[in-house]
Formats: structure tokens, sequence, C-alpha cells
């Protein structure tokens, strides 16, 4: 927290999210909402990236000074909120899958993967920390519950698969988007290099390399991890009913 900022109050950022602030009984009628708010401020961040949010810009979406929105929202780390809560509005319909929960685990991760892939800023708007959660995020984190509960895995591990899920998505999408194509062919060519001097110092990867290992993957690296994912929930359900 930089010096001198006051602390956060995490319970009007979640009144605020959840749609349960007080509302001014007197005064003139709002002219914005915090809904619209966000979906300008999303605007600009799908355009320019998170780092390009800021109040003056998105007042400026609605003809208005930057000190107008602080009446509707208190501040960036609350609008940010807002944004992650728009962006995750509808939840997601897993009925098409069928009834089997594994390929519905994998049709909630595909679903989850596309919302990343359509606002990359996504990432870093949820990075690790204790952040106000609205009813649409939960509503995601509910669904996916709700597909991993005919498991037979113990509700601590059916929230310890949806971690790892979630985690595997996320680093696909970083992946996503640190990649660079001519960077990572000089970056090939470089290391290539470096092994063909010093292989003797690491045989094992040198020998992966020479087998193929680094190569672009022919299935779907979603699939594919969350296959080897919920291969581990299988064999962890069937030692359990031993």
């Amino acid at each position: 927290m930089a010096r001198g900022a006051q602390p956060r109050d995490l319970q009007a950022a979640v009144a605020l999210l959840w749609g349960e602030q007080e509302q001014p009984t007197r005064g003139p009628k709002p002219s914005l909402d915090p809904r619209r708010i966000a979906e300008a401020a999303v605007a600009v961040a799908d355009a320019e990236g998170l780092d390009a949010v800021s109040m003056n810009k998105v007042a400026a979406a609605f003809g208005v000074s930057a000190m107008a929105l602080y009446r509707y929202v208190p501040s960036k780390a609350e609008l940010v909120e807002l944004m992650v809560e728009a962006v995750c509005a509808e939840r997601p319909d897993l009925s098409g899958a069928g009834d089997d929960w594994r390929a519905q685990v994998t049709e909630w991760a595909r679903r989850h993967l596309e919302v990343f892939q359509q606002h990359p800023w996504l990432l870093a708007a949820t990075a690790m920390r204790r952040q106000a959660m609205g009813p649409n995020q939960l509503g995601w984190m509910d669904t996916a519950l709700a597909a991993l509960r005919p498991s037979g895995l113990t509700a601590a591990h059916q929230h310890r698969i949806f971690l790892l899920v979630v985690g595997l998505v996320r680093n696909l999408v970083q992946q996503s988007s640190d990649y660079d194509e001519e960077h990572e062919r000089e970056w090939n060519r470089l290391n290539g290099e470096l092994l063909a001097r010093h292989a003797d110092r690491f045989p094992a990867l040198t020998d992966a390399i020479a087998a193929g290992a680094f190569a672009p993957p022919a299935d779907d690296p979603l699939e594919f991890g969350v296959a080897c994912i919920l291969d581990g929930a299988q064999a962890l359900i069937e030692r359990q009913q031993r």
C-alpha cells in the first residue's frame, strides 16, 4: 500500500459488486451506474490493455470528469473488480457436454479459456490475491463444482481439482500472451547452439530435444492438460474406494 493511502473498505467493495450499496434518496437521479462504467472500462482494456484503464479515460467516454465517476466507483481497484464481473456475466451452460462429469469439467475449462482469450487483460486483473468477488464470478465457480460433484471426490478434493484446472487455463493464457514468433526463433537458435556446445552437461535435456519433446504439440494442450488432471482425480477416487 502506498504511503499515506487509506485501506480499502472491502465491505463497501462487496456491496458495490453485489448491487447492495445504499442508494441516495435525495438529489438528482444518477446519470451513470457502475455497470455502464465497467463496460466502458472493459472496452478500454480490450483495446489498449489493463494499464491503459484510468478514471480519466473512462470518464472521457461519457463526457464527464474523473471526479464524476467517484460518485459510483471509489477507486480503480473497485473498477477492475467490476470489469472482471462484467466479462464473467454469463454462467457457462455445460448441458451440451452430456452427463459425464469429466466432459463437463473439460467444457468448463474450454469456456473459461475463451473468456481469457477474449479479454487478455483478465489474467493480470485476476492475479492471485484476495479480491472481492461478485455473483458472476462465484457463478462460474459454482458451475465447476457442480460438474465435479458426481465424481465421488470429497469436497476438499473437488476444490483442489478446480484450482488445478484454473491454474492450467491461466498457464496456457500466459504462454499465449508471452509468445512472439520472431523471438521464439531466435531463442531456439541461441539455445540450440549452446546445447550443441554443452550437450555433455545436460544429457537428459539434449536427448529430450532430439526426441522432439519441445516440438509443437499435435494435440490440444487444454484437453491434454485437463485429461491428465482428471486422470489423477480418477486414480484418487479409486484409491478412496478400495
